[in-house]
């Protein structure tokens, strides 16, 4: 073949390539080429190659888009987190929610426990593992689920807003009655935990067990239909550990040269 037909072939490849939107087996066709000569690789096994590396490279960056699109705190990981803290029940029913299954589900996971006990952390690492995974998580406080909640309503843009989180297989909802909200706040919360109801799983975070929770939704029946609601398809994470933050300070404390 001439160098000019060469010339010409490398150009329709890039330009197909191009075309049908394959930018990694453009960019290494060339070099798996070179090493499949050297090792004297079959067609397939050089067309496996490349497919391989196209579906890893679109696989990281899926996984990319996903922990961006869910707002989780980078270092709130599974690496960062001491599992040997946990109570034993917690860290094997951790283990079986890294696995993802209770999401096909549509089950909640409910953590309580004290201020400090890393049951944040905990849902957010169990969340980055499930985006690795492959799995849509999304992550907000309490407060910023409620205002966002309010401004939809006031737009009259509810629904569209319950299409968007209806998106995401899990949402993270952290520090559930941390802050005191008014009647009007927790019915649009309420509405939301009925939308969602066995129709997207729901990891909740709070310090209040649910003897509690009549503080949070203000009325006997619309707490009762909350709890109900959760805790039909559900696991409880009970954190009934020190906290973190005071054993650390502890531990900080007692290495300070006198």
């Amino acid at each position: 073949m001439s160098t000019a037909s060469i010339a010409d072939v490398k150009t329709a490849l890039t330009e197909g390539l191009t075309d049908l939107h394959l930018p990694t087996v453009r960019r290494c066709y060339e070099e798996s080429a070179r090493l499949a000569e050297r090792e004297t690789l079959s067609y397939e096994r050089y067309l496996l190659e490349l497919v391989t590396r196209e579906c890893e490279d679109r696989r990281h960056k899926r996984i990319q888009r996903l922990l961006r699109q869910s707002r989780i705190p980078a270092e709130k990981n599974l690496a960062n987190f001491n599992l040997k803290r946990l109570p034993p029940k917690v860290g094997l029913m951790t283990k079986t929610l890294l696995e993802g299954e209770f999401l096909d589900r549509r089950e909640n996971v409910l953590a309580f426990g004290n201020p400090g006990s890393g049951k944040t952390h905990l849902l957010c690492a169990i969340g980055q593992e499930l985006i690795a995974r492959g799995r849509r998580i999304y992550f907000t406080t309490s407060a910023l689920l409620v205002q966002d909640l309010l401004v939809a309503k006031r737009d009259l843009k509810l629904s569209r807003f319950f299409k968007r989180l209806a998106y995401f297989e899990g949402l993270i909802i952290d520090d559930l009655g941390y802050v005191q909200q008014s009647r009007e706040e927790m019915e649009v919360l309420f509405t939301l935990l009925a939308e969602r109801y066995e129709r997207g799983s729901m990891l909740i975070s709070s310090n209040l067990p649910f003897s509690k929770w009549e503080g949070i939704f203000k009325d006997p029946m619309t707490t009762a239909a909350a709890i109900d609601r959760l805790v039909h398809h559900c696991v409880i994470l009970e954190l009934n550990i020190p906290s973190y933050r005071v054993e650390q300070a502890k531990k900080a404390k007692e290495e300070k040269p006198a």
